[in-house]
């Protein structure tokens, strides 16, 4: 064999490892970061899937306490309890007396000022 053909043949390898790799990096790159599918979009929706999980879960947990301060709300005791408890309702013969601690009304003398 001739050394100048072992050369030209060894170059024309050369040259197609080189177009390949290159082929195979911009298909990456593409794929990784511009493509519609790409690697971080999917990440992106993955995060977002999650974090949506996680406040699904906790809503969930709202909706059954919800559902529980229902079920006890039934009873008019129970709903005259939590209305004077929250809200201050009183019947129309009764006294109200509203002890707050001492913290509280350092704080609402704070803000005064």
């Amino acid at each position: 064999m001739d050394k100048h053909s072992v050369w030209e043949s060894i170059k024309k390898v050369k040259k197609a490892y080189i177009l390949y790799s290159g082929i195979l990096i911009g298909f990456t790159i593409w794929m990784l970061f511009l493509d519609t599918h790409s690697w971080t979009l999917h990440s992106e929706l993955n995060q977002e899937i999650d974090r949506l999980e996680k406040e699904k879960e906790v809503i969930k947990k709202i909706i059954e306490q919800d559902q529980k301060n229902i079920k006890v709300l039934q009873n008019q005791d129970s709903l005259e309890r939590f209305a004077r408890e929250n809200y201050g309702h009183k019947k129309s013969n009764e006294t109200i007396f509203i002890i707050e601690p001492n913290d509280s009304l350092i704080q609402k003398e704070s803000q005064e000022w």
